[in-house]
């Protein structure tokens, strides 16, 4: 898989947000098995308390060794008062990705580019997109396409459900469409695609169903609001037992010599192709690097 190594995807199956101003979730989550973490300074900070988090913030990432986790701060809106300064501190402490809420336009994310160059010109630092607005579906298309940097697009639901009156109901099904178009406006252009938190943390059928729901659509992972969704999170979004063998199988009959040459197999009396066999080994090699980060832990 060593020739793989640079084209693998990341693995994004769990992202937990986690309050900045909650020192004791801060000191919790490098040791959580999730993906990556989603350190909030937006949304679930109150105003006067939005100095205090970021303060938080720059202290545990100079306590904590870069971990195999990858680490992403949401900042508040560059328009609002906090942006600013939000953004300052992703430049002094470097995580692995800036997170901008609510985006609803290409420029937004350039705007941020051109800030983080002058803040910080020696080390790029990737940008997620959160998409939770109608401007922000309608424009997924546009902002995946336009946006240099952009890695990431997020959903979120909370704020796309006050905004359009959508009721919060079992299965999505009003939001389907509009997430559909947000999966395939990431995917059009190589850009990873997050589904929204699940609110009722307590509900495991309920996030259970919604999992296998956004793994199906085509999502990588989910956006998490506890720990205790995790495990759940990547089972559902991570490499199932029948899926490695399949794909091993898969490996192993195009490097039988009578196949080397072909593009088309017969694998158990499926036509198997080429194209199969990249997605195989890649997700061989994703689930190395799970298992790789499991024994490091």
């Amino acid at each position: 898989m060593e020739f793989l190594k640079d084209h693998i995807p990341p693995v994004r199956r769990s992202l937990l947000s986690v309050p900045a101003d909650n020192r004791r979730a801060l000191e919790k989550a490098p040791k959580l098995d999730c993906d990556g973490v989603i350190y909030d300074l937006e949304d679930s900070v109150a105003p006067e308390k939005k100095s205090e988090a970021r303060d938080n913030l720059a202290q545990a990432f100079s306590q904590q060794p870069q971990s195999q986790q990858q680490r992403i701060v949401r900042i508040n809106p560059l328009e609002s008062e906090f942006g600013a300064d939000d953004l300052k501190l992703v430049a002094k402490i470097k995580p692995d990705a800036v997170a901008l809420p609510k985006v609803e336009h290409a420029s937004e994310i350039a705007e941020v580019v051109d800030m983080l160059a002058q803040f910080a010109p020696v080390r790029p630092i990737a940008l997620w997109a959160m998409i939770e607005t109608p401007k922000g579906v309608l424009n997924a298309s546009s902002i995946a396409a336009e946006s240099k940097g952009l890695k990431c697009l997020v959903v979120g639901l909370n704020d796309l459900r006050k905004e359009t009156g959508v009721l919060p109901q079992a299965g999505r099904a009003y939001l389907v469409p509009w997430l559909m178009q947000i999966v395939l406006a990431g995917r059009a252009y190589g850009v990873d695609v997050i589904d929204s938190v699940f609110n009722d943390f307590k509900d495991n059928a309920g996030f259970a169903s919604e999992c296998a729901q956004g793994r199906a659509m085509g999502f990588s992972g989910k956006m998490l609001i506890h720990p205790a969704q995790i495990e759940m999170a990547n089972q559902h979004f991570g490499p199932d037992p029948q899926s490695l063998e399949e794909a091993e199988a898969i490996v192993s009959a195009f490097e039988q010599p009578e196949a080397r040459s072909l593009n088309v197999i017969n694998l158990n009396g499926k036509m198997i192709e080429r194209l199969h066999l990249v997605q195989a080994k890649t997700l061989l090699a994703q689930a190395a690097m799970i298992l790789e980060r499991k024994r490091s832990r």
